[in-house]
């Protein structure tokens, strides 16, 4: 299956773990039409995570990614399908043609747009983009969103981990 990554999954090595879609293989860059990025959806830990909207005029650069369809169920776990977002087929733009392939998008129960993202979310989000080439212009407005350090000393340090392993 085509799966389209915008937020933390754009990051191949998280996409990868062995708990989401360890078999994953980047297929380029995507461009969403008429949608827009924000950090509004509200996560169990307290902060933001990513999520897109229907915005006429704006874009939403990802990554698209082939995962076997035996990982679908492994990555709707990871990513709270059901449980704050939801799945959607959409069509995405890349070299070649449009495609379509399947996102998650928060619940409108879940979007709560005063929530920052913890700083090493947003870096991994960053990293992700960089990784896979996306706009500089694009990478900069990500790194321009206000983000919080993570109360949470232990799970910063893990997530701060992961950022390391991948430099």
């Amino acid at each position: 299956m085509k799966y389209f990554a915008y937020g933390s999954n754009m990051l191949s090595s998280r996409l990868r773990a062995p708990s989401r879609a360890p078999t994953a293989i980047p297929l380029g860059l995507g461009l969403l039409p008429d949608y827009d990025l924000r950090f509004q959806k509200r996560s169990d830990d307290g902060s933001s995570k990513c999520t897109i909207v229907p915005c006429a005029g704006r874009q939403v650069f990802g990554v698209v990614f082939d995962v076997a369809s035996a990982e679908k169920a492994q990555l709707d776990q990871a990513e709270g399908l059901g449980d704050g977002y939801a799945e959607e087929y959409l069509m995405v733009s890349r070299e070649g043609g449009p495609l379509r392939v399947l996102t998650y998008v928060a619940q409108s129960d879940h979007i709560k747009p005063d929530l920052a993202p913890y700083t090493w979310y947003r870096d991994i989000v960053v990293a992700g983009a960089r990784d896979h080439r996306l706009p500089e212009t694009y990478v900069q407005f990500l790194l321009a969103t206000d983000a919080t350090e993570d109360p949470d000393r232990e799970r910063d340090r893990r997530n701060q981990r992961v950022l390391a392993s991948h430099r």
